[in-house]
């Protein structure tokens, strides 16, 4: 009980500490995630086989590991958090973290069935979906940093939440017009033309 009582003393003493590097790691976890995908989309162009276990996906999925390690931390500090903008934040960076942790099963189970897969698929959207919802969780929690050094982290921030609702917009176009769409960019995406 005494060992228990100490840690939460140690964490409540931290709230603030804790929630700054959570938001921290949570833009820097996007950031890699997006830089991952364009470098998948480029070997997509070279022809380079796709299986999940490419340098590309294992990038990608560095990235979900930091916006999970980034909600684990925001889990220990989320009931002591007072400030509500901050804990919405909070809540959509693990909410985020939970969808890219699941879509990225569902993702590797969809490589193992099929190899190689389409770029609309439901775990690539649930993927990206979580993508969205951390990077707007971390862009709210770093407006709300008292931290100077962090703050300059919220142009990057915006520019991840750009990208990412940017990837969504255009795969979900793809999905209301697949063939029409999918023309002008088939070199690029030869294997994500296959709209599942």
């Amino acid at each position: 009980m005494y060992l228990s009582n100490r840690f939460s003393a140690s964490v409540l003493a931290r709230t603030r500490k804790i929630t700054e590097f959570s938001s921290f790691l949570a833009t820097c976890g996007t950031i890699t995630m997006l830089l991952g995908g364009i470098w998948d989309s480029i070997s997509h162009e070279l022809r380079i086989p796709d299986t999940f276990w490419t340098i590309q996906h294992v990038t990608i999925y560095t990235g979900a590991s930091m916006v999970a390690c980034s909600a684990i931390a925001s889990i220990l500090v989320l009931n002591h958090c007072k400030h509500k903008t901050m804990r919405r934040g909070i809540i959509m960076i693990l909410l985020g973290a939970i969808f890219q942790l699941g879509g990225g099963y569902a993702d590797y189970n969809f490589h193992e069935v099929y190899g190689i897969d389409g770029l609309v698929t439901p775990s690539h959207m649930t993927i990206e979906t979580g993508l969205l919802l951390s990077t707007v969780g971390s862009f709210i929690t770093l407006s709300r940093s008292q931290n100077n050094i962090l703050r300059k982290m919220i142009p990057v921030s915006m520019l991840s939440i750009l990208l990412s609702a940017s990837w969504i917009g255009f795969n979900l176009s793809l999905l209301v017009g697949s063939v029409v769409l999918c023309v002008p960019v088939f070199q690029l995406f030869y294997s994500g033309c296959a709209v599942m």
